[in-house]
């Protein structure tokens, strides 16, 4: 849907189906089984060697940071696709694209010069972030205290996601003595840093997160202290719309395997796509997908088009995709029985998956309340 409103995207699109189909599909089943350690950084790499040389990791980047310059609507469009076959993939696109837009957010204009134009490898080009929380909601962050003319962070920070990849992450914190939160870039190579082995977590298994510990540590301030909530809020309100590409590929995913396992398998001399309740579900899903994949299109075009409000949009539009996407993949599970829970089959990788990406940039009932507050406000 995305490029039948902007056919300037077609050859991305053309580009980004054949890596999921490709690079990615051959390998869905074994990514999924056990979490990605620092020793599997060769497999991400090469998996994403192709879309890096590229550009594709640095699509809205501006082209001043070694970055491509497309809009809201080219991330969406390679989310969807790459999540379509592996959501874990996409999660490691959107942590690195999350990161840039905080960068920039932050005016962080020397950092960006020095971090992307200087990458050799994908594994320079992305930087860790932790995706799956609005730091401004954490009770207990990383501590920073002025050393000359940097930083010294200590303390923890749970679920990093790329932390075991990258050899820079965006870390919030907070100053000793100031109110809010600041981000500071920390390089992951450094002695003071610890990190927890892989986490394996509900879903997204082929996407390295750990929790880390900093034993005081060199950081370098993003932007002003205390206004991590301003750029983070700024960065989300584009990204929101992403997370739910995500989850609109999901629900594609599982759509096309339930109408072909519902070719394919027979039951009482018939194939089960000929059963009306079987064709009601697939129905009722494929409802829900079209749906969905006109919502973000549209949330897309309003973000690019400037409308009035369009970060309530965006952030509306994940919260209800997410809802639509736990739905259909259920569906897609009971359709295919008994073989929707087992591992040979993708149904079941897609409801863990569909269920942890709802989570993205913040708890789903915080992030409703923050939506009423900016209704109402």
């Amino acid at each position: 849907m995305i490029t039948a409103l902007n056919k300037d995207l077609k050859p991305f699109e053309d580009l980004i189906t054949e890596f999921a189909r490709e690079e990615l599909k051959p390998h869905v089943e074994k990514n999924d089984r056990y979490p990605y350690d620092s020793r599997d950084a060769e497999i991400i790499e090469s998996n994403f060697r192709k879309i890096y040389d590229l550009g594709f990791l640095g699509i809205m980047l501006p082209e001043e940071y070694n970055g491509i310059g497309q809009g809201i609507s080219a991330l969406c469009m390679m989310l969807g696709h790459v999540a379509e076959v592996d959501a874990s993939y996409s999660l490691i696109i959107f942590t690195s694209s999350l990161s840039q837009e905080v960068i920039l957010a932050a005016g962080a204009d020397k950092t960006a010069k020095k971090l992307f134009p200087q990458a050799k490898t994908a594994q320079d080009y992305f930087i860790s972030f932790p995706s799956f929380t609005n730091p401004g909601q954490v009770v207990t962050l990383p501590q920073a205290a002025i050393s000359g003319k940097d930083y010294k962070l200590t303390g923890n920070l749970d679920y990093l996601v790329l932390g075991n990849f990258t050899n820079w992450a965006v870390i919030p914190a907070k100053v000793s003595g100031k109110q809010g939160y600041s981000f500071f870039l920390v390089d992951l190579k450094d002695k003071a840093v610890r990190k927890s082995a892989p986490i394996f977590s509900l879903g997204l298994h082929a996407c390295p997160i750990v929790d880390i510990t900093f034993d005081g540590v060199n950081a370098q301030l993003l932007g002003e202290e205390g206004e991590g909530e301003k750029y983070f809020n700024k960065a989300s309100k584009v990204l929101h719309v992403a997370t739910a590409a995500i989850s609109s590929g999901i629900m594609k995913g599982s759509l096309k395997e339930a109408m072909d396992y519902a070719k394919e398998r027979e039951q009482g001399g018939w194939t089960i796509v000929n059963w009306s309740e079987v064709r009601m579900i697939l129905a009722n899903m494929t409802v829900k997908s079209k749906a969905v994949d006109m919502c973000v299109a549209g949330t897309c075009q309003g973000i690019e088009a400037g409308i009035p409000d369009w970060g309530v949009y965006s952030m509306a539009a994940a919260i209800h995709v997410h809802e639509m996407a736990c739905e259909v993949v259920t569906d897609g599970i009971q359709v295919l029985g008994g073989n929707g829970y087992m591992k040979d089959y993708g149904q079941e990788k897609r409801y863990r998956d569909a269920r942890q990406v709802q989570a993205l940039l913040g708890l789903v009932p915080l992030r409703k309340l923050s939506l009423i507050r900016e209704i109402s406000a």
